[in-house]
């Protein structure tokens, strides 16, 4: 076969074979719904539309979300391609470089603190709101110097910062964002065709933008250095080209919300038919990545057959953050990969034992104390002395023994297993970026929680069971992939925030199905010490910490063996593969059992074991000690400043705990990178 005709072929199939699937996609999608309208009456109303109740369900409700999904699937796509090609990562997308969680944080601000200005579906707030997260990202991963793991790892810790900002936002001004919650997850519905009609204008005029350039971003591709020799004015192509992206996702952004990795899956599906020129590039990313959006879309009311509107971000997520692991291991097998490592802390101790421990245990005790003593009413330490020595009436004393103990107890223990589990983690991979939460297990034991809760029925004894299944399965799925790529730190932790893309994407659909309320969803998914009693102290906390830790105290050398490299350890004698293997176990095992006592607390497994080799050094039979009183330390003020912050309100306490590990998290990368 010559190339000609294979070209052609390959053409066809491509953009007349997308074309033929879009118009097949389109009619499955506008026939879906609660009533069912024939194909005939599907065709009628669009070639021969008439006065009748069919007929405008068709019309006005159900092809305006059809095209709706066309267009933002295109544009997504197309931005995709944009981001792609001007920071020369093929990991880029709107959803990978934080772009759409600035432009959703930048919306639910301005919607809550200034209304007036959210003229154009908010567009001009969006819009600003990524075109500054790109530009915090770019810079924060190190400029043209950032490597493409490096890039994207940092687009995803800004994710989860802004997400956490968000939460916190949305759970305050609950009525201010009413409706939001849904449209925060991504979804399609159209009540007519005035999001169309305000969309399309601008997309067409971006996607333009990018057809005009395309010539002169073949020549990007070559490198700045040879397109500036060429007459190319490159700074002016990637500002243009920039604002083009981010205008598109923007505008669909202000209309359908933020819908992750569509931007990165069409394109790569037009890469791998074979074309790179910019023109067909952009051109077939438009359409196939209409066809991945309306598929989602129908993906979504296929799997919830009950129509309570499953956003379709969560379907996107769901085939996306696999498509990105795939394309993480694909760089990693053509040696395009970070294999530093981020280290924190000193190698020899610095402070004396016998002097820290008893430090910060009579810290613990003062922040319990002064846990216990504040509330509603303020500090109140005379109350909290009454209540435990009888003086104090019933209700004081139920108050402050019954409902306050417990918590910071809860807190207390929480934090210490989470830090633990870090630190052995870290210990294991040798990984100072590894944490329960960024790769992946605290995600994998919330969604075996929220299915042992709301999809089994179980009485909730089983629950820890559930959530230690869901960590163990996505803790050998991450190992696996691990141990492909080397387990290289960046790599690894990119890997595993691909998995916890992939377990929000069930936690969402799990959360709609059970038709769980806005604010106490947003509140477990954030993970939060609220209304936790002696229950959840005795049946997931205190059991896993006689069990485990003494454990882990027995068995704490190997990890300084592991750290002098397997070979060296393996020379020692030490079983490497079996020890890193159980270690990690445990480490799982300990951070499920805290996701189901407070659900999904994050970055405490980061910070704590970080502090501890600041204060220590790095032998881990110092750090057990110290990182598991951090732990707790962290957890418990947190668990504080939650109640005490904007009383009465409450701020779940992984949102605060997010809103520190996260810019940590940014400051390590930066360290490494200068």
């Amino acid at each position: 076969m010559n190339s000609t005709l294979k070209n052609t072929m390959i053409a066809v199939l491509t953009f007349g074979g997308g074309t033929a699937l879009l118009c097949l996609l389109t009619f499955i999608h506008i026939n879906q719904g609660n009533v069912e309208i024939p194909l005939g009456v599907v065709v009628e109303s669009i070639i021969n539309p008439q006065d009748t109740l069919q007929h405008h369900t068709v019309r006005t409700l159900r092809m305006p979300r059809a095209v709706m999904g066309i267009i933002a699937g295109g544009a997504l796509a197309v931005s995709g391609v944009i981001l792609q090609t001007v920071t020369k990562n093929p990991l880029s997308s709107a959803s990978t470089l934080g772009i759409h969680s600035g432009t959703y944080f930048a919306v639910v601000v301005t919607t809550i603190f200034l209304p007036a200005a959210m003229v154009g579906n908010g567009i001009m707030t969006a819009f600003l709101g990524g075109i500054l997260t790109f530009l915090f990202v770019y810079v924060l991963s190190g400029g043209s110097d950032a490597t493409p793991v490096r890039m994207v790892l940092a687009g995803m810790i800004v994710t989860f910062l802004f997400s956490a900002l968000t939460s916190v936002l949305q759970i305050f001004y609950e009525n201010e964002t009413q409706g939001l919650f849904l449209w925060g997850s991504g979804t399609l519905i159209q009540n007519d065709w005035d999001g169309v009609t305000f969309s399309l204008p601008v997309i067409i005029v971006g996607v333009i933008v990018t057809l005009v350039y395309s010539s002169k971003l073949d020549t990007l591709t070559l490198g700045d250095d040879v397109a500036t020799a060429l007459g190319q004015n490159v700074r002016s192509v990637k500002v243009v080209t920039i604002i083009a992206a981010v205008l598109l996702t923007s505008v669909t952004v202000s209309i359908v919300g933020p819908i992750g990795f569509v931007g990165l899956v069409a394109p790569h599906l037009i890469k791998l038919i074979g074309y790179r020129a910019h023109l067909p590039l952009i051109l077939g990313s438009f359409l196939w990545g209409g066809n991945v959006l309306l598929l989602a879309d129908v993906l979504a009311r296929v799997i919830d057959p009950s129509f309570n509107e499953l956003p379709v971000g969560a379907i996107t997520a769901l085939v996306g953050s696999p498509w990105l692991i795939w394309l993480v291991m694909r760089m990693k097998r053509t040696g395009s990969q970070d294999s530093g490592a981020i280290m924190a802390g000193k190698n020899s101790a610095t402070l004396s034992m016998k002097k820290l421990l008893p430090v910060l245990l009579a810290l613990i005790t003062i922040t319990l104390l002064v846990s216990l003593a504040s509330g509603n009413y303020g500090f109140e330490p005379l109350v909290t002395y009454n209540a435990f020595f009888g003086e104090a009436n019933t209700f004081l004393q139920s108050l402050i023994i019954d409902l306050r103990l417990p918590r910071a107890l809860v807190a207390l223990f929480s934090g210490a297993v989470l830090a633990v589990s870090g630190l052995i983690f870290q210990g294991v991979l040798r990984n100072p970026l590894a944490d329960p939460s960024v790769i992946g297990i605290t995600s994998g034991a919330g969604v075996g929680a929220l299915m042992t809760m709301y999809w089994f029925s179980v009485s909730a004894v089983w629950i820890p069971v559930g959530a230690m299944a869901g960590a163990l399965v996505f803790f050998i799925v991450v190992m696996a992939l691990g141990a492909k790529a080397e387990f290289q730190p960046t790599v690894l932790a990119l890997l595993g925030i691909g998995m916890s893309a992939f377990g929000s994407a069930l936690i969402q659909i799990i959360v709609v199905q059970a038709d769980i309320g806005v604010a106490s969803a947003l509140t477990w998914l954030s993970g939060t010490t609220y209304a936790k009693g002696w229950s959840e102290l005795l049946q997931y906390l205190i059991w896993p910490v006689l069990l485990f830790i003494p454990l882990l105290a027995f068995y704490i050398k190997t990890l300084d063996v592991l750290s002098l490299g397997d070979d060296t350890a393996k020379g020692l004698g030490l079983r490497v593969v079996n020890v890193r293997f159980q270690m990690a176990l445990i480490a799982t095992l300990l951070a499920a059992c805290s996701v189901a006592a407070v659900g999904s607390i994050g970055f405490v497994g980061l910070i704590a074991p970080h502090l501890a080799r600041l204060l220590v050094g790095s032998v881990n039979q110092k750090l057990l000690p110290v990182t598991m009183l951090i732990g707790g330390a962290l957890l418990v003020v947190a668990d504080l400043f939650s109640r005490t912050l904007l009383a009465p309100n409450e701020i779940p306490s992984g949102i605060l705990v997010a809103l520190i590990g996260a810019p940590y998290f940014l400051w390590l990368m930066k360290k490494r990178a200068t």
